[in-house]
């Protein structure tokens, strides 16, 4: 239960086997790379780590960010007991047997016990209901780590009762650096190997860490491995080490709608370049194909709309290429329909006079289609006036009646309102006559 039966190593402990991510762990707050918001000099975080008042927190970032390196450090400098807990293993009554350790070693020490979850988004609601009551009278502090959005995959209860904090990637900056200390440390990193960088290795460490350290001391420590008897580490040495895939992506989770936002948000500011960006990003991610096509076909109707109708029908075009093509000649079709969907003229009033129509539709109730407007195909509905005073427009020169086409509760309603923008702007002209004859008639 205590911190040295956990398997947390004190700071210079972790064996010359382990891999070199955790070897070059740092083990002090001033050692942590990164994430200067939160733990910089001054920061509330690091406060509370320094004057052992860490509350009950959770660690939200993507892999490699130093989520469970803090929980380390915070382990170190707390002067209560630390205890791991698996997320996926444990029990509830494991929950049980916890609190009440919890609870016998702050009768013994007077000292609280800090829970460390990694993967806290893998609780099950059992578990965090069970968790709940502790942390809420704060006989716990729970620690947990996640990757994934604590507003989707934690209890709205629980999650009041915790501080989020939230990790970025790690910036070049800091990438930077940690090669510097791997390559040149002796006690921890590489440093006794006297490896060097060729032109171009250290940007592309950089460029295939994503943001990740773990990634970073990962490659660097393949590359090590098979490095010849120049000691040099080549770009062409990690290339073929470090494969494509790598992207940090889950197309059921927050990153997967960050970036079909940010690729919609791009057409709809009409900016073709940063449209075909996160186009790349998605596909090379490996989103499904058709699922971005699904989103385009919404976008041509929802922020295009009749102010580009042909959008539509290019989107729906590149549908169609990309199951006869396949990928990769394939994607270039749906390339094509978002340069053309971002540079065209955008009009979202289509969107907008049907969600007024639909509101009136719900709010209203069913109101009774007047007798001029419905249908008479048999004699009792004739006799009831079924279809009386109706105007069929075709018999009027210009094609327009002022014949009400509304319930009676909301004659007169206006919904649509178009955009003087690519070939809507023809419609105003319409609009215009029509609704003044309309009036005249009224």
């Amino acid at each position: 239960m205590f911190k040295e039966d956990e398997g947390l190593a004190p700071a210079g402990s972790v064996g010359g086997n382990a891999p070199l991510a955790d070897r070059m762990r740092p083990r002090t707050i001033d050692q942590f790379y990164g994430q200067q918001e939160l733990v910089g000099e001054g920061r509330p975080l690091r406060k509370m780590i320094e004057t052992d008042q860490v509350s009950s927190i959770i660690l939200w970032g993507p892999p490699g960010t130093g989520k469970t390196t803090l929980a380390e450090i915070i382990a170190t400098a707390t002067k209560g007991q630390f205890v791991r807990f698996s997320a996926v293993t444990s029990s509830i009554k494991q929950v049980k047997q916890l609190i009440s350790k919890a609870g016998d070693y702050y009768k013994l020490s007077g000292r609280r016990t800090y829970v460390f979850v990694d993967e806290i988004h893998r609780f099950n609601k059992a578990q965090q209901d069970a968790f709940l009551p502790y942390v809420e009278k704060g006989d716990i502090v729970l620690i947990g780590a996640t990757t994934e959005n604590p507003s989707f995959e934690v209890n709205s209860a629980l999650l009041s009762r915790m501080r989020v904090y939230v990790l970025e990637r790690l910036s070049e900056q800091s990438l930077r650096s940690i090669i510097e200390r791997a390559m040149n440390e002796s006690e921890c990193g590489l440093g006794e190997l006297n490896l060097s960088l060729g032109d171009g290795a250290e940007d592309f460490l950089v460029a295939a860490a994503d943001g990740d350290a773990r990634r970073l001391l990962s490659l660097i420590e393949s590359a090590a491995r098979m490095v010849g008897e120049e000691k040099q580490v080549t770009v062409e040495l990690l290339k073929g080490i470090h494969q494509k895939g790598t992207v940090v992506y889950d197309k059921s989770a927050e990153e997967h709608y960050n970036l079909i936002s940010a690729l919609h948000k791009s057409l709809r500011g009409g900016d073709p370049d940063a449209s075909l960006y996160w186009l790349a990003r998605m596909l090379d991610a490996g989103e499904d194909p058709m699922y971005v096509l699904r989103r385009l076909v919404r976008f041509a109707s929802e922020d295009i709309g009749l102010a580009d109708p042909y959008a539509l029908s290019l989107t729906l075009s590149a549908r169609d290429a990309f199951h006869f093509l396949g990928p990769p000649e394939g994607e270039l079709a749906i390339a094509q329909a978002v340069i053309y969907m971002a540079c065209a003229p955008k009009s979202n009033s289509s969107y907008t006079a049907y969600k007024k129509a639909k509101t009136d539709a719900e709010l209203k109730g069913s109101l009774p289609v007047p007798h001029w407007l419905r249908n008479a195909p048999t004699s009792l509905m004739k006799d009831l006036g079924y279809g009386d005073g109706y105007k069929y427009a075709h018999d009027y020169e210009s094609g327009i009646t002022d014949q009400e086409y509304f319930p009676e509760e909301i004659a007169g309603s206006v919904y649509y309102e178009p955009k003087d923008a690519g070939r809507e702007s023809k419609l105003v002209d319409y609009l215009r006559k029509y609704r003044e004859y309309r009036k005249q008639g009224r």
